[in-house]
């Protein structure tokens, strides 16, 4: 830890890498606003400071259906190419402002059909997007943005999906995910669609350890996932003595050992009931114990929060400095499911000279 608290401002300066961002949780509320207008979506607030504050209040409710009435809004104005492509425009610009580097931004393809689009065409939308969003912010000096293509569990689609991520790997997805309930849907359920992955060579993370225990996570990585979404509840496998020091269970052993990255989201996760305050997030004692620990957003818009926003809160809550941030975003950015070549280049070229910018002032 560093004696002096890095401000509001350096934190929003210095590089950030985002690994767990979805698309369609991080709209703008005018954007919504503007599609369900012309789309005839009725909306709870008709104005986007009001409805900004009824997506974060419905989160933070504690109502499982309210949260999930979120989704319903966002996901009813990603149905059209020309929609599908702005959110994901204004999603690379949104990002780019609050100086993130390099994101992984993960959507489910299937929720996006509605209105008649192929999987296909949706990937292809959400792409043209992006492409047209890092033009905007500067290129691909100034921000990197790849894909990663959510299945959802309670579904059938598994491997339409996998597959979709196998044909445009080379074309800006760089990953595949299984989103939606956790209880009751292991990824073992769909073991075959896991196997081909792993045989294409498809990078595989996996939300686990969120809303169910250490089974789940024990699964994930069974399966192949080599980050886990979330992975808070890894905590569950840790015993802390009177000494502060942790004992580790196999499961949590094995993944401090092989350093799987855990994608947490702290503020999402204050949402979901895996704390009640930042400051008893378990971030600082798993940070602590040697686990591979990223800082994420999840769903920007219905937590209210931004990159720069989560690392605010952390150094609020732990008092860590600028060299803990590097450290964490250096992390995740070695944890990027693009090549090796392009992570050296944004880590030595980006990350690190532009967190020395900042703290040489």
């Amino acid at each position: 830890m560093e004696p002096t608290a890095p401000t509001h401002d350096e934190v929003r300066r210095v590089p950030k890498v985002l690994l767990h961002d979805h698309l369609d949780g991080g709209l703008r509320p005018a954007t919504v606003l503007e599609i369900s207008a012309e789309i005839g979506h009725e909306l709870p607030a008709d104005t986007p400071e009001a409805l900004a504050a009824w997506f974060v209040e419905s989160a933070d409710s504690g109502s499982l259906v309210r949260y999930l009435e979120t989704f319903v809004h966002t996901v009813a104005v990603m149905q059209r190419r020309q929609d599908l492509a702005r959110v994901a425009r204004e999603c690379v610009e949104d990002l780019a402002a609050d100086g993130v580097v390099y994101a992984e931004v993960r959507y489910a393809p299937e929720l996006m059909t509605a209105g008649g689009l192929g999987l296909d065409e949706v990937v292809a939308a959400v792409q043209f997007g992006i492409e047209q969003g890092v033009r905007a912010a500067g290129g691909s000096d100034r921000i990197v943005v790849r894909q990663i293509l959510c299945a959802m569990r309670q579904n059938d689609r598994a491997q339409e999906v996998a597959e979709l991520a196998v044909a445009w790997r080379d074309r800006g997805v760089v990953g595949f995910d299984a989103a939606g309930p956790e209880k009751g849907f292991p990824p073992s359920n769909f073991a075959d669609t896991y196997a081909y992955l792993r045989g294409a060579g498809e990078h595989i993370t996996l939300h686990a350890g969120e809303a169910d225990g250490i089974a789940s996570i024990e699964d994930a990585l069974r399966v192949g996932a080599e980050r886990l979404g979330h992975g808070v509840r890894i905590i569950d496998d840790v015993s802390i003595g009177p000494d502060g020091l942790a004992d580790l269970g196999p499961v949590a052993m094995d993944v401090r050992n092989r350093r799987i990255p855990l994608e947490l989201c702290p503020t999402s996760n204050l949402q979901t009931g895996v704390a009640p305050t930042i400051a008893e997030h378990p971030f600082a004692e798993l940070d602590r114990f040697g686990f591979a620990v990223t800082v994420n957003t999840d769903n920007r818009l219905m937590s209210g929060t931004s990159a720069t926003e989560e690392m605010w809160r952390l150094v609020q809550a732990f008092g860590y400095g600028l060299a803990d941030l590097e450290r964490f975003t250096v992390t995740a950015m070695e944890a990027a499911f693009v090549d090796e070549s392009e992570r050296r280049r944004l880590v030595d070229e980006v990350i690190r000279p532009g967190y020395q910018a900042v703290i040489a002032g």
